[in-house]
């Protein structure tokens, strides 16, 4: 997926100017943020379960190497080949030559937001291959020639009749607005594509050292499906997958299911460990586990290395105020929402996703919600300061913090600057006593979607002083 985190300003706007997508977002974020609520409070003690499922991540993250070579060494012994991939090139080129290897031609795909980081599709593409997505919504997003909204649900921004209509253009269906005749016209297409395919690529939710184990959760069985019916299956799992113990994935999986669908548990959990052997009636003839750098590790050594221990339920989207308005694709990557503001500038260069930590209120929201209370808004705090401290500020919001330094400084500056405020919303406030318009670039932006309210006769200082001086 290109990077276009750069233009959020401009990409934010138009989705605030959609009126349908404003309605698929507001459906979907509030169905999904309901759910969690529900889900959450059947938990005894939630809190607890957060941090029990907080120190496993961190844990893993301080013993990575460690558990990634224990990872390795168990699911090995029962037949499965584990390679490295520094990064995305060096992994497309391993799934390609994997494919030639077993002279494969079609592919399905479970979702997986490590592949769409890499640009694994266009990559397949390029090397003739025929590459089908079959999680529903990873299908339709592909069918549109379009790319995920959301870590857990990719068409949050898609309404069923836009769906509806998809299908009659590109699959010939007759139009329906039913969403089972949708799904069951859909399911009938992947299945076609599962019974032809040679080759399976999934993700990884949770790799599992103690036993060398590959777990995945569904709620469509498709992860199942590729990774059973064709000969060859490939996982792409980027290395802060790995965590202790089954122990430890226990504890996960509930909150990943609670904080993502709003479930005590989802439909389909596979815990895979390796090729089939002989006496097996089914499986994989061959399995192979790409173990995914591609910036990890160099973020596991700096101060924001507790955003590896991201477990991709998409909470924190979902409480957004921010996300909630703009959706996803505004973000310009594959990473939305807080987490996203924080991963993308940490694995594409701040320089490239300089807006991002500012696409944020600091309301909180994000840390309250997320399963394993990663401190987002503090990490957003402190990649503003390193644009500040690499000059890739904006220059207007430097030049207004340096004024207001210098006036905060200077009590005469500030005292005067105080005093021209009062006058002049004064002076332009409307019959109501709100200032409908402010003639100055930055703030006339706040007041093209509200009122301004003009500053009070007497400041503080002011009132503070007549107080001393009664008394």
């Amino acid at each position: 997926m290109e990077l276009k985190a750069n233009a959020f300003a401009q990409a934010a706007t138009i989705a605030l100017e959609d009126i349908q997508l404003q309605t698929a977002l507001r459906r979907g974020t509030h169905n999904a943020y309901s759910a969690r609520l529900r889900a959450m409070s059947e938990v005894s003690d939630a809190d607890a379960l957060r941090q029990q499922a907080r120190a496993a991540k961190l844990r893993a993250l301080r013993n990575l190497p460690e558990l990634l070579e224990r990872f390795e060494a168990n699911i090995v012994q029962r037949g499965a080949t584990v390679l490295w991939a520094e990064d995305g090139e060096a992994c497309n080129r391993l799934v390609v030559e994997i494919a030639r290897q077993h002279a494969v031609q079609r592919v399905v795909k479970s979702k997986s937001m490590a592949t769409e980081e890499i640009n694994l599709n266009q990559a397949l593409e390029a090397a003739g291959l025929s590459v089908i997505e079959t999680d529903l919504g990873e299908y339709i997003v592909q069918l549109d020639g379009d790319s995920p909204s959301h870590i857990v649900m990719p068409i949050m921004h898609k309404t069923r009749e836009q769906v509806r209509d998809l299908f009659a253009e590109k699959l010939g269906m007759a139009p329906s607005d039913d969403p089972e005749q949708l799904t069951a016209f859909a399911r009938q297409k992947l299945r076609e594509a599962f019974l032809s395919a040679e080759m399976g690529i999934t993700g990884a939710n949770f790799l599992i050292a103690e036993t060398g184990t590959v777990a995945i959760v569904t709620n469509e069985g498709n992860g199942r499906m590729c990774s059973s019916l064709p000969p060859v299956h490939v996982v792409i799992a980027g290395i802060e997958k790995v965590i202790e113990s089954v122990a430890d994935f226990a504890t996960l999986v509930q909150l990943l299911a609670r904080s993502a669908t709003g479930q005590r548990l989802t439909s389909y959990v596979h815990l895979m460990g390796g090729a089939a052997g002989p006496d097996d009636p089914d499986g994989p003839s061959h399995m192979y586990v790409i173990l995914l750098d591609n910036g990890r590790s160099r973020i596991r050594e700096t101060e924001y290395a507790e955003a590896l221990a991201c477990i991709r339920c998409g909470a924190c989207l979902n409480a957004c105020p921010v996300y909630q308005k703009v959706g996803g694709h505004a973000y310009g990557w594959v990473y939305s929402g807080p987490i996203g503001a924080v991963i993308t500038p940490l694995l594409e260069g701040i320089a490239n996703a300089a807006p991002l930590p500012y696409a944020s209120s600091l309301c909180g929201a994000c840390r309250t919600a997320c399963p394993v209370a990663i401190d987002i808004p503090g990490m957003l705090l402190r990649l503003r300061a390193d644009l500040v401290a690499e000059g890739e500020a904006a220059p207007a919001l430097s030049a207004g913090i340096a004024a207001w330094a210098r006036a905060m400084a200077t009590p005469l500056l500030y005292e005067l600057g105080g005093a021209a405020a009062r006058l002049a919303t004064r002076a332009m406030a409307s019959a109501n006593g709100q200032v409908r318009h402010l003639p100055i670039p930055l703030l006339g932006n706040w007041t093209q979607n509200r009122d301004f309210p003009p500053f009070a006769p007497k400041s503080f200082r002011q009132l503070w002083r007549e107080r001393q001086c009664e008394s």
